[in-house]
């Protein structure tokens, strides 16, 4: 692997994504209020179902907006490869609406209050490999992430909602693994939470089940590893 982890290692260090590399491709890839941000409200996620889905909200819309950046930044140059990052961030947006929609009026944020971390988006948009090792590591924490809150979830129609979605997500990340000529599926190498450190609660099949399932807490720290994000992550479900 543990190419993950030190992809992990090395990002931190990188993670100067400097307000110019990000700041630029957000500003044709986002809302003129996000480039415009320059902290983060705190986004406070409870432990029921609206804020599970709100979580899940979130990451697509951090998905999303890493795609535009990415179909931005000029660093893809194979045409293949720039489709393919099109195509899933034009999927990624889709999941975003929709969400949006499922939520209506539960809906606690909007894009416009994301604050995004310039220094630390331009780390991960440096060059090819980075940007789909990056990508990667999104499509499969996702997997992870929507899998870990399928038993949390109480309304059928957000469980549908977020079911509908997992499988979008498992096949964008077999594909950019397909670019780099990694395993298309997860390797137990590749996995960003440990066997030891699963949550035996969400995950009774332990070393059986192919995706283990990762709790919302360890979602928020995978994700903040990439420091991508400026807004404070807190709440309930998160604790």
């Amino acid at each position: 692997m543990k190419q993950q982890r030190s992809l992990f290692a090395s990002r931190r260090s990188l993670m100067k994504w400097g307000a110019l590399g990000f700041g630029g491709l957000m500003i044709a890839a986002l809302p003129k209020a996000v480039s415009a941000q320059s902290g983060g409200s705190t986004l406070t996620f409870a432990a029921n179902d609206e804020g599970i889905l709100n979580f899940a909200l979130l990451l697509e819309e951090l998905e999303a907006a890493f795609y535009a950046a990415v179909v931005d930044s000029g660093q893809i140059s194979d045409s293949t490869e720039l489709d393919y990052m099109q195509v899933l961030g034009a999927q990624e947006a889709a999941h975003v609406t929709f969400l949006r929609s499922v939520l209506g009026d539960q809906v606690l944020f909007e894009t416009t209050d994301l604050s995004f971390n310039s220094s630390g988006l331009n780390a991960v948009l440096s060059d090819r490999s980075t940007i789909l090792n990056t990508a990667v590591t999104l499509e499969d924490v996702g997997v992870h992430a929507y899998n870990g809150a399928g038993p949390s979830l109480t309304n059928p129609t957000y469980l549908l909602a977020a079911g509908s979605i997992v499988s979008v997500e498992a096949r964008h990340a077999g594909g950019v693994r397909a670019l780099l000529g990694r395993p298309t599926t997860e390797p137990d190498s590749d996995r960003l939470v440990s066997d030891d450190d699963l949550v035996a609660s969400l995950n009774p099949f332990k070393g059986r089940a192919y995706d283990e399932l990762y709790s919302p807490r360890q979602i928020v720290d995978i994700v903040g590893s990439l420091d991508i994000l400026n807004n404070p992550i807190n709440g309930a479900l998160v604790a």
